[in-house]
């Protein structure tokens, strides 16, 4: 037997080598590229620097100053999001109660607006998925509330440190460095002083903006104010029931708006089929030649910079847009906020999931279908001769991607980065009982709704 033990030992060596061999090789080798350049760019050399928590995972959630995030809070804010009770203060009579933030925000968009241009107060209709919302007659355009830019989608917004294209909110991050001008070229900003972060900042004051506040009939007739006792029982007085409150609520909620299910989450988290090879080489192209993860960074996929890409203003887009046009200032993106020479025409990083869902996309909407705007930055030549070369972003150049390379990229985009389930950030319904996301006569018509 002991002539055999050599021969039997350098077998088991044998095995275990091949053993480990087969193991290296259980990674083909697509993730294993994808893997290695993911990790070189991460900030802690791991995958962990992509990967969204579960939106029920409360304590993975990035919370704003001054707002943790609870159960209560989050329940709250979900049902005022599409409260059409909310819409208040519309300026006439026939528009009061009929609109909510999810109005702009409709989540079969990716929680961006279903039209080029987002309407609340002084809008009709919803069409399909938002499509068909148009200005109500009876009002005069300059009284509508129609922004001058197309809303930005509320996914990933937990990661944004200064909300809004300009990123006007919050007290932190690159607001940080220029409090010079806070409150001083537009009042609303006055509200970074309260020290908060960008997205409860900006729910103060959008409250306002969209004409939406609380009242008794809200919290005791409709029976809100219960829901109120319990997300904010540290809050004292009439200020448990108040902007602020329904502010902090809100934000709560679009924290959670993570989209944690698309495919490319769950191959972050360890199942290598839930993306296609092309979807894989997307991704690579992502981060690699393309140069996307630039700007489109984090978790999210978005960022806290600002660039200026060249494109067209809302105003550009056929047959115009409302309450807007050339010399609108908020044309001018972040420099319209700093009044710095260097921050004009630069718009903040959007994030980039469920971009399939988006019937329109850039501030200005000046592109409607997701390929065009991959050959846009393949391309990389501005469509907006009024936005200077010298403000143009250095990472907008020629990508000199092939023709398989943009679709490649366009499927990553398209399908990899898509979480189907948005859904389940949508209540049953809302207290006042009412249609939503907007319950004028035309919206319950078109949705079917009564």
């Amino acid at each position: 037997m002991k002539l055999f033990l050599p021969h039997l030992t350098a077998l088991a060596l044998f095995a275990v080598l091949l053993s480990g061999c087969i193991q290296d090789e259980a990674m083909s080798p697509l993730d294993a590229e994808l893997e290695r350049t993911l990790i070189r760019l991460s900030e802690d050399n791991s995958l962990n620097s992509y990967k969204l928590p579960d939106g029920s995972n409360l304590a993975g959630i990035p919370a704003g100053v001054g707002n943790p995030l609870t159960e209560e809070k989050i329940e709250l804010g979900k049902m005022l999001f599409f409260e059409t009770a909310l819409g208040r203060d519309a300026l006439q009579t026939s528009q009061l109660r009929t609109f909510s933030c999810a109005t702009c925000h409709v989540p079969e968009a990716g929680f961006t607006a279903g039209a080029a241009q987002g309407i609340a107060d002084g809008g009709l209709g919803f069409g399909t998925f938002g499509s068909g919302r148009v200005m109500d007659q009876n009002y005069d355009e300059d009284d509508i509330d129609a922004q001058g830019a197309r809303p930005l989608s509320m996914l990933g917004v937990a990661y944004v440190t200064n909300s809004m294209w300009a990123g006007r909110f919050g007290a932190n991050g690159a607001n940080a460095e220029v409090e010079d001008v806070w409150g001083v070229f537009d009042p609303a900003t006055e509200v970074n002083f309260l020290g908060l972060d960008g997205l409860e900042a900006q729910n103060i004051e959008g409250t306002i903006t969209h004409r939406m506040s609380t009242d008794e009939y809200l919290l005791d007739t409709l029976n809100y104010r219960p829901l109120f006792d319990r997300a904010f029982p540290d809050f004292e007085g009439d200020a448990r029931y108040g902007r602020v409150a329904m502010s902090f609520a809100l934000s709560a909620y679009i924290r959670t708006l993570l989209p944690s299910d698309a495919p490319w989450q769950k191959w972050l988290k360890g199942d290598q089929d839930a993306l296609t090879d092309q979807q894989k080489k997307g991704a690579q192209l992502f981060f690699g030649k393309a140069g996307c993860y630039r700007c489109h960074n984090g978790p999210a996929l978005n960022g806290n910079t600002f660039h200026a890409v060249g494109v067209n203003d809302l105003c550009d887009i056929p047959g115009g847009a409302l309450r807007t046009g050339l010399d609108d200032t908020r044309n001018l993106g972040r420099g319209d906020f700093t009044r710095r020479e260097e921050d004009l025409y630069k718009f903040k990083v959007p994030q980039v999931y469920n971009t399939k869902d988006m019937p329109f996309y850039f501030h200005g909407s000046s592109k409607d279908n997701l390929r065009d705007v991959v050959e846009y930055f393949n391309a990389g030549v501005v469509e907006n001769d009024r936005v200077p070369a010298a403000n143009v972003s250095e990472f907008f150049h020629p990508l000199y991607l092939t023709d398989e390379e943009v679709t490649d990229l366009t499927e990553f985009l398209a399908e990899g980065l898509y979480d189907p389930n948005l859904k389940r950030f949508v209540p049953d319904a809302v207290l006042s009982g009412e249609c939503f996301p907007n319950s004028d006569a035309q919206s319950k018509i078109d949705m079917g709704c009564e």
